[in-house]
């Protein structure tokens, strides 16, 4: 299996935008929270959530093969499972169903990166450290902020065992770690 660094390296190889790599880096360490919160494997979460949009400027503008190109690029360097989970973070476009609880912690994880991302960019230092649980609560409920964020794959937390406020405190929590790295 890939080491967190050669991932990183490979992200870095298919990934020239910023903010998609911004974006990974978010929701590698999310992954990396819900992981230690469920016991489960952090190093394993992490990756899943680091190489989960490894193909994303490449099928862009057609979205039918994301993570299907990922699949490809990584095949032989990860695990199956991980594969699976990346290939069913696009399910409505791969017919990979989310079955198993990284599955859906990576839908959720991907969500819930851009809420929280959001939340910072509206607070007066535009940084993460003045994001609070409450405030992402409330922001999750108006409709009108963060429209493109999707709120039911937000709610696949509840499906693995996580409420969904205590899931904001864990994701915001995890991301918290990844500030600096993101610019946030």
């Amino acid at each position: 299996m890939l080491t967190r660094e050669e991932a990183l390296n490979l992200v870095k190889k298919h990934i020239s935008k910023r903010n998609i790599l911004y974006h990974v880096l978010a929701v590698e360490a999310i992954m990396r929270s819900v992981a230690q919160h469920l016991g489960e494997d952090e190093e394993k979460w992490g990756l899943a959530g680091l190489l989960h949009d490894i193909d994303y400027e490449k099928t862009e503008t057609v979205p039918e093969k994301h993570s299907l190109i990922a699949e490809e690029l990584l095949k032989g360097s990860v695990l199956e499972e991980l594969i699976k989970a990346i290939k069913s973070h696009n399910f409505k476009h791969t017919g990979v169903k989310p079955e198993n609880t990284m599955e859906k912690a990576l839908i959720a994880c991907d969500a819930v990166s851009g809420l929280l991302v959001a939340c910072a960019l509206v607070m007066p230092s535009k940084k993460l450290a003045e994001v609070k649980v409450e405030t992402v609560a409330k922001k999750f409920k108006d409709k009108d902020f963060a429209r493109g964020v999707e709120r039911e794959r937000i709610l696949l937390c509840e499906e693995i065992g996580i409420p969904r406020d205590k899931f904001f405190e864990v994701a915001l929590n995890g991301l918290k770690k990844a500030a600096a790295e993101i610019g946030l």
